[in-house]
This record gives structure tokens, sequence and C-alpha cells, in this order.
């Protein structure tokens, strides 16, 4: 065999008989808790049988997921069968952990054993790994090593919002292989919100039929009219039951529990639009909200709404076998209950003291149904207000501290915090990321995320299920763009929840992240490798500085075209101003400054954002540049009337007088209102011309 037919994986560096035998671990992500390298190597060519014993169902199906990851993902093929020199799939069940594996490389050939199907399925992918640490199908080499691994934590989360934006049943598949390949195991998948209700339930229709669709809010979504209704076109989708079946076995089969997200008492427009007697106030919708943030509608609290949320848990049960369900819980925004007559009358019936306690009541209500069932809560840490349920399992969004409260109650606990683990935030600055959250949590910031906090006592850390990431789609509209901000950020997470604190180590995962990241490409995926700007002189708006420290900023998209890619803006809603610094003024300038606007359908509950822009001088509006503050008067005026009519972005082009040294830029928007809400997209300073 020649050399160029070997493609070797570079595991063991200079080899030595006993103990100072010395090696370079293979890429494997999430690295294991323990390698040991040992002499000598192994040979994996086409003719290798992949053995499992017939009698032996989690072999067979762990040596059938191996097979299948090979094939999808172009590597090596290789057959089942059997031999002296084979790749072996064993249940013993003297290695101790319902996940945990042995994998053992030898110069006869590969062993992988475990004492549960979960074990193998991640032993199966373990060498999967290893075949696959360099582009090719031909043989590869791997050297002899004993692989020993368990995960740090039980629940390994990722949480997918199909309720702002629906993404179809076969991306749901490959975004669970996704997260198979990183050993995850539990999809959280949220379901139900304000602005879609997405699972069918049979005894409810119309919360499919009314509640999975709206019409986008925009200029441009008003003019895409559908020839067939002669009305805005409508945007939406649900899961039919047989998808979902169909979607949890396959999750099943890769070892992955789906969790689904039922929100309530809160985050209820979706339903109450498609049945207004839900509701605590009087609405008229005829369909899911199209507005993002924290809305106001809220379920009432009479016996008719609970048979209505038993039915729909009942259905989702007999759909969802796992034994956790979540119900959401979070910003209940309690304006509705306080206004209402009769829900302040049930709250001196049921001799509560205010609204906190009656969400807490509903809660327990729901947690008594669910268990009576046999099924375990779990809801966002706002539970904990008023009084939590009793067995409660508390998912903490809002920092640490819901899970540090739960744990000393003794209630179990999973740390999901925003936004440390919120994979809608951007990852870096570049100006091709995705739209999101327009704060920056890194790959590095994920991988050294903490999810077991010191302050907790020994007893109180074993309430510590583990952690969860979460991607929230309000501002991801495609599918494309789901991937690239869950991955490569999926991989470091993984690592922090599988890896042992002691072998964690950034420099290494560093060292092991391009074999991965290769991995993502022959399985389909593409993560988030932004591409360079097309023009090295346009500064886009996530390159500018926001004029002062926000609490909202975002990466918005501009809602045309409809179709194919569109402009994104860098934008503090709550004060939408841009600032260049040090801008040499020193001759003048031609500024080109491409605008775009995006409507403002934006909520905020109790405590709203108060945004009031400067008062235009033409019925369209401008856009005024100041220079070293943004009060005085402005240097350059553009008139908006080019852009008004254009749903994408609009160039617009002014000089900018000379003035000695250099200067602070200050960009704002002049409007007659807030909606739409103008953004800059990119800007170029050149020198004007005579």
């Amino acid at each position: 065999m020649t050399g160029t037919m070997i493609r070797a994986i570079c595991i063991v560096a200079g080899l030595a008989a006993g103990a100072g035998l010395q090696a370079a671990e293979p890429s494997l992500v999430p690295r294991p808790a323990s390698d040991r390298p040992a002499s000598g190597s192994f040979i994996v060519s086409a003719a290798t049988p992949v053995e499992a014993s017939a009698q032996d169902k989690a072999a067979t199906d762990a040596a059938q997921r191996f097979l299948g990851l090979m094939q999808e993902s172009g590597a090596l093929p290789l057959k089942t069968g059997s031999g002296a020199n084979a790749i072996r799939f064993v249940t013993d069940k003297k290695i101790t952990g319902a996940e945990a594996y042995r994998l053992t490389v030898s110069p006869s050939g590969v062993t992988v054993s475990a004492s549960h199907p979960a074990g193998l399925f991640y032993g199966a992918v373990s060498v999967w790994q290893l075949l696959t640490a360099a582009p090719g199908n031909g043989p590869v080499t791997l050297e002899a090593r004993t692989i020993d691994d368990a995960p740090r934590f039980a629940w390994r989360g990722l949480l997918l919002d199909s309720a702002r934006h629906f993404q179809s049943p076969a991306y749901i598949k490959q975004f669970i292989d996704w997260m198979a390949a990183l050993k995850l195991n539990v999809f959280h998948w949220h379901l139900t919100d304000d602005e879609g209700w997405r699972l069918e339930i049979k005894h409810y229709p119309k919360l499919t039929a009314i509640g999975a669709w709206s019409v986008p809010a925009g200029q441009a979504a008003a003019a895409d009219i559908d020839p067939a209704t002669g009305k805005p076109r409508r945007h939406g989708g649900f899961y039919t039951q047989d998808q979902v079946r169909e979607i949890v076995a396959y999750a099943a089969a890769r070892h992955i529990t789906i969790v689904p997200e039922i929100e309530m008492p809160g985050h209820a427009t979706a339903a109450i639009a498609a049945y207004p007697e839900l509701g605590s106030a009087p609405i008229a919708l005829d369909g899911a909200s199209p507005d993002w943030g924290v809305l106001f509608n809220i379920y009432n609290v009479d016996d008719k709404t609970f048979t209505f949320l038993e039915t729909v848990l009942t259905e989702v049960m007999d759909l969802f076998p796992g034994r956790y369900i979540h119900v959401g819980g979070d910003e209940a925004v309690k304006k509705q209950w306080r206004d209402s007559p009769a829900i302040q009358a049930r709250i001196k019936q049921l001799g509560l003291k205010n609204e906190d306690e009656l969400q807490a009541w509903f809660v327990r209500r729901i947690e008594a149904f669910l268990t009576r069932h046999g099924r375990r809560l779990v809801g966002w840490d706002e539970i904990l207000q008023g009084g939590i349920a009793p067995h409660a399992t508390v998912m903490s969004w809002r920092g640490i501290d819901g899970a540090l409260t739960a744990a000393h109650q003794g209630h179990d606990t999973i740390l999901a915090p925003a936004p440390d683990l919120y994979f809608d935030n951007r990852q870096s600055e570049a100006p091709g990321e995705p739209p999101g959250r327009g704060k920056v949590i890194s790959l590095e910031s994920v991988y050294e995320f903490n999810p077991a906090p010191g302050s907790l006592s020994p007893e109180e850390q074993r309430h510590i299920l583990g952690a969860q990431a979460n991607l929230f789609t309000e501002h991801v509209r495609t599918e494309a763009n789901a991937s690239r901000m869950a991955y490569p950020r999926a991989a470091a997470f993984a690592e922090m929840v599988w890896t042992p604190t002691a072998r964690m180590d950034w420099t290494d995962f560093s060292a092991r992240l391009p074999a991965e990241r290769a991995r993502y490409a022959r399985l389909g995926l593409q993560d988030d490798q932004p591409a360079p700007k097309a023009d090295p002189r346009r500064l886009y708006s996530q390159e500018l500085k926001l004029c002062a420290p926000s609490n909202n900023p975002l990466v918005l998209e501009d809602d045309a075209p409809i179709e194919g890619e569109r402009a994104k803006f860098l934008v503090d809603i709550a004060n939408p101003c841009w600032q260049l610094p040090q801008a040499d003024l020193s001759a003048p300038v031609a500024l080109t400054a491409t605008v775009g606007q995006v409507p403002y359908n934006f909520q905020f509950g109790d405590d709203p954002v108060d945004y009031r822009p400067r008062p235009p001088h033409s019925p369209e509006g401008e856009l005024e540049v100041r220079a070293d503050s943004c009060d005085g008067d402005p240097i350059a005026t553009l008139p908006l009337a080019p852009a008004a009519g254009n749903f994408a972005t609009t160039r617009l082009t002014a000089t900018l007088p000379a003035r000695p040294g250099r200067h602070d830029l200050c960009f704002t928007f002049t409007s007659k209102g807030r909606d739409p809400l103008w953004a800059i997209d990119w800007i170029t300073l050149d020198p004007a011309k005579p």
C-alpha cells in the first residue's frame, strides 16, 4: 500500500514503550474524559468489517448509526461483517453509567463497549470522528489508545424556536443530526408563542388554522399580495401530529429527548387569536402577532381555559413520551389581570395576595395535572415568583440567580442564562453576521461559561441537571441563518457540558475545531464563517459605534426583498444613532450613506421603550450628520425622499465641508414617527471631487 493511499491521523507523537509514551490527542469534540495512548496502530480500510452481534440490539443499532454517519459524510465506505480485524460494538454491563463508553484501538481492531445503548451510540460518534479527522475517503491509520468517556452533565440541551419563524420538518431532522454529532441529548422545541402556534392539536383545529399564520410587519409584506386571496400573503406553518411522531422517533434513535414548550400563561397571543374566549381582555386578531418582544395578551384563569390547556397537554403528552413538559411561564405581563374585575375577584376568592401569586397558583394547577400523568413540569425562572410549584424544575434564563434560588430550595434546575448561552446574539462584530441580538457572544465566551456555580454546596450542586443553549428566532428568519447562529458555538457548548473541568482547554479546543467544522460541511451544515467585505471602503453599521450604551442593540434585517438576501442593520431601537470616530475632514469629503427602513414592530410589556425621533423638516424626513457631538446643528442633511418609496436600501449622498483635524461624526434620522425605523446599512467617505 503506497503512502498516498493511507490517510494518517496524527494521534501519537514520539511513540515509545512504557510510561514515557507521549501522545497528541485526536480531534474529538467534545474532548473525552480520559484518553490513554498505547503502542501500535490499526489501519481502517474499505475491507475492514463493522461487527455487532445480531442478538445485541443496542450494539447493532450503534453499528448502523456509525455506518450511516460514514455514508452521510462521504467518508470511507464500510460494511457490516465479521473477522479478526474489525470495528466491533459490544454491550458490556461492567461499564458504569448510562451514557458512558469505552473505545479501544489496538493493532487488531477497534472496539466500542458500553453498558447502555446511549453509551454505544456516543462511542459510534467518536469512531466516526476518528475516521473523519482529515478529508477524503481512503484508508485511515488510527494510533492505539483507550478512551474512557462519560458526560459531565445529564442535561445537554439546545433550544430551537420554531414559533417565531417556522422551520421545515426536514430541517428539524438535520438540526437533530448535528446535535447528535456533538453528543447533545435534549432538544428543547419552542412550539408556541405570540407569533405562532406550530403544533397540530386535534381538539382545537383553529390553533393552527388561525394561530400558525400572520402577515409580517412592514411595507414590503403589505405589498406582497397573494393572487389567490387578493390580500397580503400570510407566512407561517405548523407540524402535523404525524410529522411530530416521526421527528420524535428520529430523535430517540439518536438518543435525543425532545422537550416541547407550550407557553402559559403569557406569550399566548396566537392561541387567543384562534380562541378569543381564552384571553383576559377583548382582542380582534385574524392571526398570530407580527410583533416581537413582550406582548400583553395572557390566558384568563377560568375553568374553561384550564380544560383547554389540559386537553392540549394531553395531546402533547401523547406525542412526546419524554419525562419533561416545558410550560414557559416567562414574561407574563399581568396588566390584563390587573385591569380585569373578574380576575381580581378570582384572586380574592382564592385567598391570594396579588397577580404573582395568581401565576404561581396557575402553574401549580398545571403541574398537578402533569404529575398525575407521570410527567415533570419545567418552566423559566419566573415560576419562582409567588411560590414555586412543589415538583417543578427551573430553567434559569435571567442570569444564574434563578438556578441558585431553585437549588437552595431543593429544586432541580438547568442553566440557560441570557446573554451567555443565548445564540440569537451575534458571534462577532463582522458585518456579515446573521441578524439577531446585537451583543457579541463569542465562541470562546461560550466555552468558558461555568455551569456549576461554586457558591452552591455539594448537595445543592446535585440539583444542577446541566445546561442549555437557546436559539430564539425573532430575527432569525431563515434556516441558513439558524444554522450559522447555532454553529460552531454549539461545539463549544457541547464540550463545556460534556468534558470534565480539568480536561477543558480553550487552546486545545481551538486546535481541534477545524476538523470539526470540516465534518459539519460534510454533513451539509454551513456554520458561521462571515464572508469578506465586497468593498473594503464601506463601513457597515455593525462596524460603527452606537451613540450610547444600550440594552436594546439588535441586528435587524431589512423587510425587502421578500425572497433572497437582505441588508442587516445594527441599531439601538431605543436610540437609533451611530458614530464614526475620528473622521478626517481636513478637506471636503464625499459621503455616501446607504439607508433602509424596518417596521417598528416591538412591544415591551410593562417596560416600554420611549423612542421619539427628532421632528422632520420634510414629510419623508432626513438623515442628519453632526460633528463632535450628537447635539448642535447638522453639517449635512440628506433628504429621505428618494428612499421613502423603496422597500429595500437606498444610496444617499452629500458633501461634508472641510474643517481642521479629525472629528467624530454622529448620524441620526428625523421622522414623523418611529414606524418605520430608519437605519444605516453602510457609509463611505471619499475625497470630494473639485
